[in-house]
């Protein structure tokens, strides 16, 4: 049996406000045919949602778990007819937002603070593997992607793939670890290393680099958490192949220092979307403001 939505809206009614009778009345319903959709609902849940303190009703453990779930459910409801009607002005919008966990936080700050700026929109974030974001992106239940692999794009997904930053990769360890003034390949012949893993992009152009220079570098560590990596530099186990980006703070602190730029090695930055005849509203505008700082910054939103 479907759970009946007109019992639902007549809980969350009576929960937001406390009362049996104000909601009554703001439903335009009788006290006692509210009180019925109540206890029906309570019946087909099987747990009591109220429970009642003098004049007033307050929520069971149940009910607020309830409440929770019917806040989302209306806000969602509210949310579509805005972008179905094309009306945004006035209504809090909501963004879906995924990202691989393997992504720099820094990063995905640094994306989203623009957006968390606003006071009509509210983010909502998800990370998983690229799969199933994409498969969630393509579900409807994101409205973009963050990676740094661009999905192959095909007759059956026409992804939109934009461009929103590229970051030079570089040697990065401890300011303390002594290292004179030397040639990278000597860093990387001398010195252990703490790299991404096999799949990642940044490894990926790291190996075909040391190939190409004839470098067999000691790996100490494959990592594909970037928070991780952070806390091994600090633990000194090693210089890490990573983005300055990963560790911004750390280096404004003086910490840990950049040794080298590895030439020509980079990782790019995209934001991934499906053209779709109704998208979220604050989409665009996002996008609006990643080509403005891009603009801004010749090519770089960084």
């Amino acid at each position: 049996m479907a759970l009946n939505f007109k019992h639902l809206r007549y809980f969350w009614a009576v929960a937001k406000v406390g009362n049996l009778t104000r909601a009554a009345e703001k439903m335009h319903v009788s006290q006692s045919a509210l009180s019925v959709q109540i206890r029906q609902l309570e019946q087909w849940i099987g747990q009591p949602l109220f429970a009642r303190q003098g004049r007033s009703l307050v929520l069971t453990e149940a009910g607020s778990v309830a409440l929770e779930y019917a806040d989302t459910l209306f806000a969602v409801s509210d949310e579509m007819v805005n972008v179905l009607k094309g009306e945004s002005v006035g209504t809090r919008q909501i963004l879906r937002i995924g990202a691989l966990p393997t992504l720099s936080r820094n990063f995905q700050i640094t994306f989203l603070e623009p957006l968390l700026s606003l006071d009509d929109v509210t983010a909502v974030l998800r990370s998983d593997t690229q799969t199933q974001l994409l498969a969630r992106l393509e579900a409807r239940e994101l409205d973009i992607v963050l990676t740094n692999l661009p999905p192959t794009r095909d007759q059956d997904r026409n992804w939109l793939i934009h461009k929103i930053a590229e970051q030079p990769v570089g040697l990065i360890g401890r300011a303390s670890q002594a290292v004179d003034d030397e040639s990278i390949d000597n860093l990387l012949r001398r010195l252990p290393l703490i790299v991404p893993t096999l799949e990642n992009a940044i490894r990926i152009g790291f190996d075909a680099w040391c190939d190409r220079r004839q470098i067999q570098p000691i790996i100490r560590a494959e990592v594909d958490d970037m928070a991780l990596m952070r806390l091994m530099i600090r633990e000194n186990f090693g210089l890490a192949v990573v983005p300055p980006i990963v560790v911004r703070d750390e280096l404004n602190q003086g910490v840990m220092k950049e040794f080298v730029e590895i030439p020509g090695l980079t990782e790019t930055f995209y934001a991934v979307t499906l053209p779709r005849q109704f998208e979220s509203p604050v989409l665009p505008r996002l996008l609006r403001q990643i080509d403005d700082g891009i603009e801004q910054h010749h090519g770089t939103i960084f």
